[in-house]
């Protein structure tokens, strides 16, 4: 029998990860040491893990390197990779959102944005091209966006929303919400034909819990 690889995000989602992947009953032991190992095992389940950056998560599964995958939804409309999108997992809650000074609140239809600054480029451009037929110059940053209006870079941002706590500190608001955002469980689509007992399986002790 083959082994049944997962991709699991790094950081605070492999956390969360492991609590249902556990109530599943799916051995993390491997998981939850501080190993340098990249491929870690639950030999009895014949199941693999490995951790990546979100963004390679959906990348990984497409290419059928793993067949399941955990990754927030911002990054799955980001990269807008060929995969199931199964389970809603529920956790790692937010709002991917369009904010800007204060003043442009219940503004947006008259102003016209001209340049937008985000680290989904994506996300943003389909946003603005398609909800509000606008043609506006997408700036890409890597750090923090709430930054840019507020030194003159752009009009906007598009970026994650939790608390709001930062937006607001920055005398930034929240001016639409393009999409909620939670953490997802994806499967290649091949795997599910190949291995869809197993997989199902799987699922539905993730399913379960939630």
């Amino acid at each position: 029998m083959r082994y049944i690889t997962f991709a699991l995000s790094k950081g605070r989602l492999t956390e969360l990860s492991i609590e249902l992947l556990e109530g599943a009953g799916i051995d993390c032991t491997e998981l939850k040491e501080d190993s340098r190992k990249l491929i870690l095992s639950d030999d009895k389940n014949k199941i693999r893990f490995f951790l990546a950056k979100p963004a390679d998560v959906p990348v990984y599964v497409e290419y059928g390197a793993a067949d399941i995958g955990i990754v927030g939804k911002d990054t799955l409309i980001e990269e807008g990779r060929d995969l199931y999108e199964v389970l809603d997992l529920g956790f790692a809650r937010c709002r991917m959102c369009v904010a800007g000074p204060k003043e442009l609140e219940g503004k947006m239809d008259s102003v016209s944005i001209t340049r937008v600054a985000t680290k989904y480029p994506e996300v943003a451009r389909t946003y603005f091209r398609h909800k509000r037929r606008e043609s506006v110059e997408i700036i890409k940053l890597s750090g923090s966006v709430e930054l840019a209006p507020l030194v003159g870079l752009s009009e906007v941002i598009v970026d994650l929303v939790e608390t709001g706590r930062t937006l607001k500190e920055n005398g930034l608001v929240v001016l639409d919400t393009i999409s909620e955002i939670s953490a997802r469980m994806v499967v290649n689509r091949v795997s599910m034909k190949m291995e869809n007992q197993r997989i199902t399986k799987i699922i539905e002790g993730i399913r379960k819990q939630l």
